[in-house]
């Protein structure tokens, strides 16, 4: 890393940002098993919020790895390097004002934590999909599972490389057990209670 660089200020702030848009502004970091519905549920999310004026945007796993991060494989270390890269382009977003829902499996807690670092505290909302591995083979939207298991895929999550569920985060929700728009509102409004985004209107 070169030593030579120094840290530019903005003229236009982060509150400056904020303040314009009318709302908070945080990373939404979806995290579980392939097949949980991370992209499912983030996408309908950042729906939601943009038909409410709430600036957003979707930064998906396999999008990324197919521009930013293609150069990574899936092995612990390009899985760190990834999330990292990832955590460092959300933090631009935040920073613009705007929300940043990722949908990254993003199986190892460390790496999650060290997004986490990257932000100030009530910035970093991590929302675990909890959905059981049985369930996530049974979907197995891309065939994935299947691959894995005859052995033509190395270190994927669930099957033969481990995932680290989260211990305590901000929002658990069981994409088992309630339908997209249930989890979708279950997002929302812990967003509202929290003042990040403005209250529910009423008639």
């Amino acid at each position: 890393m070169s030593t030579n660089i120094v840290w530019h200020h903005t003229s236009v702030t982060k509150e400056d940002r904020r303040k314009r848009n009318g709302h908070h502004s945080a990373i939404l970091w979806f995290t579980g098993l392939s097949g949980s519905g991370k992209s499912t549920v983030a996408n309908a999310v950042s729906r939601r919020l943009f038909e409410l004026g709430i600036q957003n945007y979707v930064l998906d796993g396999d999008n990324i790895r197919h521009g930013l991060n293609k150069d990574l494989g899936f092995s612990a270390a390009d899985r760190t390097e990834n999330i990292r890269r990832i955590g460092e382009v959300a933090k631009l977003f935040v920073d613009s004002g705007q929300f940043v829902l990722t949908a990254f499996i993003s199986p190892f807690a460390e790496d999650r934590a060290l997004v986490r670092r990257l932000v100030e505290e009530d910035e970093f909302i991590e929302i675990y999909v909890n959905c059981p591995l049985e369930e996530c083979e049974k979907r197995d939207p891309k065939g994935l599972y299947q691959k894995a298991r005859r052995g033509e895929i190395r270190e994927f999550t669930g099957i033969d490389s481990p995932y680290e569920a989260p211990e305590a985060p901000e929002l658990t929700i069981e994409t088992h057990r309630y339908s997209v728009d249930e989890c979708v509102e279950q997002v929302l409004a812990y967003l509202r209670e929290r003042g990040m985004i403005p209250a529910a209107k009423t008639d």
